[in-house]
């Protein structure tokens, strides 16, 4: 594989040469990926924002903490639009309270899809964080955040960190010397606008600073973006799936040996991983599922929200995987208006996905809403 190389020197990192992929062939579907259709069962639903005729809750993302039970989400209001939704439970997902009267008034005018995570700094001590694309009518310093040192329950509003992007973190993930990585994207002049490029930056304080930005996907093209970085099972590579929006092919996905310090080649994924948005979890077993608004070509699903069922090896050798899920149908009239989820494992099996979608027919506007499942229970079930 070829790799993109890096330089750090402190917290900086540098682009020597761009990670650039060659044009892959045609995509080809998976007729043998059968998929398990969850999304007529309301039973497993439960909404967390209700959209009405005239309140669209859109973009959400989740956080549960390491009790097992605690879970934040947040959320925009319209597409792209504002932030400022946060709620809480306190059981797993199952029942949720809003938290917005008490968060710092600036943050309702931080904009496009905020994103939660937990940062430890060098003492160990949590930091949780929301990050968001810019201020005002994204035309202020990139990167706007609020954080919290009591796990939720006071939250401080903090300075934009200056990144121009499209969208903040779409992921972070934890380094072996306890450093973290943060990727995200943007796109020609800092702005909305092909040809797109994924970034990252690292902190060693918790989220407090990060290092310079450098890119390290570029693809002739292509458009990657919205990467998902995580940790193989063995913790011996990080791997990066990749949203491709030309939606001409497969979506994209690279690795890196080095702790992120260089990155191979993006190459296309596995057709049933073809989609915008990926977030997933490991199970019990050690097998990986992965959500997403699928955007695979002569997908039977395609523009809906789904899970991938696989294994790392699957994904690492371009295997097909094991099963799709669909979990649940978007009734919008662009069909394809769904799903950026938070994933999460509960202590018992139980992932509680989490996406936006309009969820019936009518004039209400799209929710926040999560699924709840198992792969005990999706395994056992027939497949279309």
């Amino acid at each position: 594989m070829k790799y993109a190389k890096l330089f750090s020197c402190g917290l900086t990192l540098a682009l020597v040469q761009p990670a650039l992929a060659a044009d892959p062939q045609p995509p080809a579907p998976s007729p043998e990926l059968a998929f398990v259709d969850l999304s007529g069962d309301k039973g497993r639903q439960v909404l967390i924002a209700e959209g009405t005729e005239t309140t669209y809750q859109g973009h959400p993302t989740t956080l549960l903490l390491p009790d097992g039970k605690t879970m934040f989400c947040v959320w925009s209001v319209n597409h792209g639009g504002s932030a400022g939704p946060m709620a809480r439970s306190a059981d797993g997902g199952l029942t949720w309270t809003r938290l917005d009267a008490s968060l710092p008034p600036g943050f309702a005018t931080h904009q496009n899809c905020p994103s939660i995570y937990r940062l430890l700094d060098p003492a160990g001590q949590p930091h949780l964080w929301v990050f968001s694309a810019a201020l005002g009518k994204r035309d202020g310093p990139g990167m706007p955040s609020i954080s919290s040192a009591d796990n939720g329950k006071t939250w401080k509003e903090m300075p934009p960190l200056g990144f121009p992007c499209i969208m903040t973190f779409s992921s972070i993930v934890r380094l072996q010397d306890g450093a973290y990585l943060g990727l995200y994207h943007t796109g020609l002049e800092d702005k909305d606008k092909p040809p797109l490029k994924v970034l990252q930056t690292l902190t060693r304080d918790g989220g407090f600073t990060w290092s310079t930005p450098a890119v390290v996907a570029e693809v002739p093209g292509k458009n990657p973006c919205e990467p998902y970085v995580f940790r193989s099972p063995d913790g011996s590579e990080l791997c990066c799936l990749l949203r491709e929006n030309t939606h001409k092919g497969n979506s994209l996905l690279m690795f890196s040996r080095d702790e992120g310090k260089s990155w191979s080649t993006p190459t296309p994924t596995p057709w049933g991983l073809t989609g915008d948005r990926h977030q997933g979890v490991f199970t019990k077993d050690g097998r990986l599922v992965v959500a997403f608004r699928d955007q695979a070509l002569q997908s039977p699903t395609r523009g809906h929200f789904v899970a991938w069922v696989g294994t790392y090896a699957d994904l690492r050798a371009g295997k097909p995987g094991q099963y799709r899920i669909k979990l649940l149908h978007s009734h919008a009239k662009n069909v394809s208006d769904c799903g950026y989820p938070g994933m999460e494992l509960l202590p018992d099996g139980t992932i509680v996905a989490t996406t936006y979608a309009k969820v019936a027919p009518g004039p209400e506007k799209h929710s926040v809403v999560s699924v709840r499942f198992s792969l005990n229970e999706t395994d056992k079930l027939p497949r279309h």
